[in-house]
């Protein structure tokens, strides 16, 4: 099955709409990226125009920087403490943009997005 993101195949009142054209690339979405705490492990995907995207798979290291001495350190991740995004993805060690993280150094909150990015970046909080 193709992810796509292009309009609804029923109308409001439940008709089937015709297909008037196939799928185009444009269209493409893709599934989640559910990055985990393990040995880093990176996918780089091709998108439109050549760009590439480094969806991070797994990783156990992120950039943490701490406010007081305005410095970035790589540190070692823990596991998840909280997570917006989904209460099951903290019990499944699953890292999103705003995700909360414990670290060697406390902890910090995920501001990058794993999954396009490539890279966990967090800003430390405690």
């Amino acid at each position: 099955m193709v992810v796509t993101q292009h309009k609804s195949k029923k109308s409001v009142t439940g008709a089937r709409y015709k297909d008037y054209r196939k799928k185009k690339l444009y269209e493409k979405g893709s599934e989640a990226t559910l990055t985990k705490i393990d040995k880093r492990k990176v996918l780089r995907i091709r998108g439109k125009g050549g760009n590439i995207k480094a969806r991070l798979i797994t990783s156990d290291i992120a950039n943490v920087f701490d406010a007081k001495t305005k410095k970035y350190e790589k540190v070692k991740v823990k596991s998840v403490i909280e997570n917006p995004a989904s209460s099951h993805f903290i019990r499944r060690n699953i890292i999103t943009k705003g995700a909360i993280i414990e670290t060697e150094k406390g902890k910090a909150k995920v501001t990058s997005r794993p999954g396009q990015d490539g890279a966990i970046n967090a800003v430390l909080i405690s």
